[in-house]
């Protein structure tokens, strides 16, 4: 990486629409980078013993700018190109995608960590809420404290 040039955010966004991984590994596409890590989240059919059968994502108003936020701090780590980033929110069923992310670098090392700390960082700091709707009829919220 050349000094003082660091990495761009292609996107960091929270949206109700249906997340797609061509779009977000699309957009971290450079030819600077040799290494693409992604990871994709997706809706589980259990959660602690329980079978899920949906989820709602809220998020407080602020979360775009939170995303945006978290991101640009991955983008500006020394050897990372591009950095994108979509959450869902709203209905989601088993199997929807809830967050799609991905870092380009020219090593994977970078790629790999920077993806998992991006994804760890997200899930500690974003303003979204999950509440689940578990096969027996009960129901949680996660992320509420």
């Amino acid at each position: 990486m050349t000094a003082g040039r660091s990495g761009a955010v292609a996107f960091a966004r929270v949206q109700d629409a249906p997340l797609s991984v061509d779009e977000v590994m699309a957009a971290v596409r450079h030819d600077r980078a040799g290494a693409v890590a992604l990871f994709v989240g997706q809706v589980r059919d259990h959660d602690g013993g329980r079978g899920v059968a949906a989820l709602d994502y809220s998020a407080h108003p602020s979360a775009d700018s939170v995303a945006a936020t978290i991101a640009a701090r991955y983008a500006a780590l020394p050897g990372i190109e591009r950095i994108a980033l979509a959450h869902r929110v709203g209905a989601l069923v088993v199997g929807d995608l809830a967050i799609v992310a991905a870092v380009s670098s020219a090593h994977r090392g970078a790629a790999f960590q920077t993806c998992a700390d991006l994804v760890e960082d997200v899930k500690a700091h974003l303003p979204i809420w999950k509440h689940q709707q578990f096969e027996d009829g009960t129901q949680e919220w996660v992320g509420i404290e």
